[in-house]
């Protein structure tokens, strides 16, 4: 795939015109011709128009994976909603929050992104700074105790980098990452 954006494949351009017109028709909450049409149109003006940055994607979709990291989110959701009521309905309790750097070990945009995006959405931990050059996330977390402390709240994000990797990346970037695709692997590739 060439790095220059008017130059990628017609095919990644009509997945992401695919893609801008579904969230198009989503955010209007109506399926009608005008909504498909005019988010087609919109999809061929943001993707000829504007200059993107290509997304360098070079695995695939894990279903099994993808649903593991999936129901993991919904999960967590669940647990730190329930955390962060419980700290709000405390009286007199003044939560101790940290800004922690967690290193994480793919410095693809596509991961950084999504992890970040994962932990952004959990209450209770919001992404500072997200510095791409070194694939370092700066997460406050607003309540140290809650979470179960530093360590743990770093080990959270690194989790949560891994499930989305598996996932979506290919073997060679789990193998760069220090990874594997599943815990049988990780079982024989620890005798």
């Amino acid at each position: 795939m060439s790095l220059h954006p008017r130059r990628t494949g017609w095919r990644f351009q009509w997945v992401t015109i695919l893609w801008l017109t579904a969230v198009w028709v989503l955010l209007w909450g109506d399926v009608s011709w005008g909504n498909v049409v005019n988010g087609a149109l919109l999809g061929v003006l943001v993707t000829t128009g504007l200059r993107m940055t290509p997304v360098d994607f070079h695995g695939r979709v894990h279903p099994a994976a993808l649903a593991v990291l999936l129901g993991r989110f919904a999960l967590d959701l669940v647990r730190a909603s329930f955390e962060v009521s419980l700290v709000a309905l405390r009286p007199r309790y003044t939560p101790r929050g940290a800004v922690i750097c967690v290193q994480l070990r793919s410095h693809s945009d596509l991961y950084l992104t999504l992890t970040a995006e994962l932990v952004s959405l959990v209450p209770g931990s919001i992404i500072v700074e997200a510095h791409r050059l070194t694939g370092r996330l700066y997460v406050h977390v607003l309540d140290v105790e809650t979470s179960g402390g530093i360590e743990k709240a770093r080990q959270n994000v690194l989790d949560q980098e891994a499930r989305v990797l598996r996932a979506l990346g290919s073997d060679a970037e789990l193998a760069e990452a220090g990874l594997s695709r599943s815990r049988r692997a990780r079982e024989v590739a620890a005798r």
